[in-house]
């Protein structure tokens, strides 16, 4: 697929270092040219220096042989304006990245006229991405396929989880709900687990279920929690503001800490139904004193990474039932598991993946078989939905007689709306969904799945 990304700031580069792996003829486009040749030469890419809203400087860049342009520059108006003229010049499709609060609403009721395939706002999409993470309590993370029908969930098997010391197969034996475990997360390592393979307490486990299951599923295995009531959020951003108003309009008890005083203020103005504190969130005293100890949720959005990885900390130490992180850095993004901070997000990444699944969902347009698309455990995994479309030799047979790469597993089979979580003796018919969990990247057609 030909794609322009126009914007290499933090979100831009992140979007390109996905794409960039998966075989699509990429051109860049900013006005900053050691940006470009850097990026050039590191991802084997084409690039053009100079204004990417400027049509002479599309021009350069075969805009109007674009499948996809995505538009990320820090200026919303920058932004709509490129993929006005992108349409303009006959791209097919574009993306436009929106974060003032005050454009949102209007733009996304206009983006036909404005000819905006998509629009994304890493703030808001990040506050959705946490607000999923409360309103699922036992939940570290959850993706959906089959249009709903299919969850795969993350969980950590934290003390008094059932998981703890079975081994794969045993569990099959034992669990009455079905559920299959597609990848496990310890330490640093991932693993694709065979049937001997043996959970351990602190593990980061990815599973299959039926969306109708899961409440039994964690019921079963111990992971059932009580639904989060008090939430505090440290850091007076758009994050927060997005995030403070969908719970606050979800019956949600919500203080919010911010310690510029003219921020705190507006705030407090935008958002009746939440208590604004002014203060310092950094503080030990300051958290004491607004009754950390008594939140369900502590939520740690503020600028500076390291600020929110220690508060989280703190959180957690004082018993905090779940504490989410906002991490900007790779580089600290990766250490989190190792400090025992679960629940993270990203939201460079956060945008790249929605990005990624629109990509995907282009590409199967033009005959891939690949529906949907996630990423798990920092982007080593990735579990896609295939549509079992043409005629192939591996159907109609047991899994247990197929030969399967390693490193991959057959997560999920969905036929004629009916979900079924395979064992050995499972088959994959034409017609069928089919998900699969694997370790490889760039997998293109179920058939790439078997040797």
């Amino acid at each position: 697929m030909r794609i322009v990304i126009i914007g290499l700031g933090t979100i831009g580069k992140t979007i390109l270092k996905n794409l960039a792996s998966e075989s699509h003829t990429i051109t860049i486009i900013d006005d900053r040219r050691e940006k470009v040749e850097e990026l050039i030469e590191k991802y084997d890419v084409f690039g053009v220096v100079g204004n990417g809203a400027c049509m002479d400087i599309q021009k350069e860049a075969n805009v109007n042989e674009a499948e996809l342009v995505i538009v990320v520059t820090d200026s919303d108006e920058v932004n709509v304006f490129a993929c006005m003229v992108a349409r303009k010049l006959g791209a097919k499709n574009t993306i436009a990245r929106v974060r003032n609060p005050d454009y949102s609403k209007q733009i996304n009721e206009m983006k036909d006229y404005l000819g905006i395939s998509m629009l994304v706002n890493p703030e808001k999409d990040t506050a959705n991405e946490i607000f999923n993470l409360i309103s699922l309590p036992s939940i570290a993370q959850v993706e959906k396929f089959a249009k709903g029908r299919v969850l795969l969930v993350g969980i950590v098997a934290e003390k008094g989880c059932l998981l703890i010391g079975e081994s794969l197969i045993s569990l099959g034996k034992k669990l009455s709900n079905r559920m299959l475990i597609c990848a496990v997360q310890r330490g640093e390592r991932v693993f694709i687990p065979s049937g001997n393979f043996v959970i351990q307490e602190g593990d980061k486990i990815h599973f299959t279920s039926e969306v109708n299951m899961l409440g039994n599923i964690l019921a079963e295995i111990n992971l059932v929690k009580s639904p989060l009531k008090n939430i505090m959020i440290v850091g007076g951003n758009k994050i927060s503001l997005y995030l403070a108003e969908q719970l606050s309009h979800s019956k949600y008890k919500v203080k919010l800490i911010e310690s510029n005083k003219n921020n705190a203020e507006e705030l407090a103005e935008m958002l009746p139904n939440v208590t604004v504190v002014c203060g310092n969130g950094r503080s030990h005293d300051v958290l004491i004193e607004e009754g950390i100890e008594a939140m369900d949720a502590f939520v740690a959005v503020t600028n500076i990474d390291e600020e929110n990885m220690i508060a989280s900390m703190f959180a957690s130490k004082m018993k905090v039932r779940k504490a989410i992180t906002q991490i900007k850095s790779d580089d600290l993004y990766g250490m989190l598991d190792e400090l025992g901070i679960c629940n993270k997000v990203s939201p460079k990444h956060v945008v790249a993946n929605r990005i990624a699944r629109y990509v995907r969902a282009l590409t199967n347009k033009r005959g891939s078989n690949v529906l949907t698309l996630s990423r798990l455990v920092d982007n080593q995994v990735e579990a896609l939905e295939f549509a079992a479309k043409t005629q192939q030799k591996i159907y109609d047979k047991p899994l247990k007689e197929l030969n399967i790469k390693k490193n991959c597993l057959i997560a999920c089979i969905i036929r004629s709306g009916q979900v079924i979580i395979p064992d050995g003796n499972s088959r994959i018919v034409r017609g069928d969904n089919v998900i699969v969990v694997t370790t490889h990247k760039n997998f293109d057609d179920l058939a790439d799945v078997f040797n």
